[in-house]
């Protein structure tokens, strides 16, 4: 059913998967010039993947596995995006003669890991009710 919690769960990393990384930049380069996603071709092709993986999930309401495995997919993908923004944003060039501000959007698939760990439990509570149910037939 469309209607479930782990629906808005997994529209909400959708939304900031696909959305908020165009709002908010990833970190300020030297001279107040802000890094987008979109500037890099790895960190777009894991927002999109990113992205395509919570619509997925959304669409694959009548198999709850399926969902499962997906948003475990997704958050394992979301931890590798994590990684290169701690990568990246250690390597950062010029770091000795000038500090560089983080923003906001660093902070993305943390948000999206978040959503999707819970979505994750209500999908893990929807299968145990039906298979309650079942037991009792």
């Amino acid at each position: 059913m469309i209607q479930r919690i782990q629906t808005v769960y997994l529209a909400a990393a959708l939304l900031i998967s696909s959305a908020l990384p165009f709002a908010f930049p990833l970190w300020t380069l030297q001279g107040n010039v802000d890094f987008y996603f979109m500037q890099s071709i790895l960190y777009a092709a894991f927002f999109g993947l990113s992205a395509a993986l919570s619509l997925l999930a959304i669409l694959s309401y009548a198999k709850r596995q399926n969902q499962f495995v997906i948003n475990r997919l997704n958050i394992i993908l979301n931890l590798i995006l994590l990684g290169l923004f701690v990568y990246r944003s250690l390597n950062l060039s010029g770091e000795a003669v000038m500090v560089s501000e983080k923003g906001i959007g660093m902070f993305l698939p943390i948000v999206s890991i978040v959503f999707l760990v819970l979505a994750n439990k209500a999908i893990k509570k929807d299968e145990d009710l039906v298979k309650s149910v079942d037991r009792l037939r």
